[in-house]
């Protein structure tokens, strides 16, 4: 464990990092289908078969691969990952967030909570950032052949992987841990210290719970329309921003604004313990 205490900032990804759904880039058009076919493909198995969207979106990407004699393998997926476009300083960011926290005596830890596809994510040019990447993930065969969702996040499920953080219980194997009763004072990142940006309604579970535990919750947008207007009119988030991670843009002086108060929020909480210790029970 770091000396240091540790700030965990946790992304959505599609539309939050990336400008639209990450399988638009070159997934889907992969296939030699508009994207707009595609989701009403998946929709429509949700909704004849009952499905989870998340899995009937991971179930129609096997099956139409298969129809098309298209392999799905993983390097096939982290292929697509090239192809992603960012938002304006994302590629940037997360050094510069990095440099502040070390300046303001924090570590900072990038995480991903996506209902995306990891093999795409792992594909792009800041995956490295992460410390870890929870996102949907595909079991695949001895022919290297996608078979069975192997992890599934969709959106009220994605609090578990908060709480994961929280204790520092990252392998998703393992529930024991994860469930396991733990005084708050030895979480590895006190909600206190956690920062969540979304961009909408699917990431409200995670904003309500940082709300909740005395984390952050940013909203990011691309259009300021009446849906982002409500997140904040409801408090369901902290802070609206354009999604733009550039040095100087709103998003970045506020994050920076929260990382220094979370700092001194530290650094008050552990004067206070070292003099009740010094002074004894």
């Amino acid at each position: 464990m770091s000396a240091k205490p540790i700030i965990a900032v946790m992304y959505d990804f599609d539309k939050t990092l990336c400008t639209k759904d990450m399988q638009n880039y070159r997934f889907i058009p992969s296939l030699g289908m508009q994207v707009s076919d595609f989701w009403d493909y998946t929709n429509e198995v949700q909704q004849n078969e009952h499905m989870d969207s998340v899995l009937a979106y991971m179930y129609a990407a096997i099956k139409l691969s298969r129809e098309k004699n298209i392999p799905l393998k993983r390097t096939r997926l982290e292929d697509n990952g090239k192809g992603i476009e960012f938002f304006p300083g994302v590629v940037e960011w997360f050094a510069r967030i990095n440099k502040f926290g070390e300046e303001n005596g924090v570590t900072i830890e990038h995480y991903v909570i996506s209902s995306g596809m990891k093999e795409i994510i792992d594909g792009t040019v800041i995956s490295g950032e992460f410390k870890n990447i929870f996102a949907c993930e595909y079991l695949y065969d001895g022919d290297g052949n996608a078979v069975w969702p192997k992890t599934a996040v969709n959106y009220t499920n994605k609090t578990q992987f908060v709480y994961r953080i929280n204790k520092g219980v990252l392998d998703v194997s393992n529930d024991i841990d994860l469930n396991r009763s733990m005084p708050d004072d030895s979480k590895r990142i006190p909600f206190q210290n956690m920062i969540y940006i979304g961009d909408g309604l699917s990431d409200v579970p995670c904003m309500k719970m940082m709300k909740s535990y005395g984390g952050k919750a940013i909203a990011v947008y691309q259009t300021l329309d009446e849906k982002v207007k409500e997140l904040l009119r409801k408090d369901r988030v902290d802070y609206i921003y354009p999604a733009d991670y550039s040095e100087g843009s709103g998003l970045d002086m506020t994050m920076k604004d929260i990382i220094r108060n979370m700092a001194i929020s530290d650094k008050l909480n552990e004067e206070y313990s070292r003099q009740l210790k010094s002074i004894g029970d």
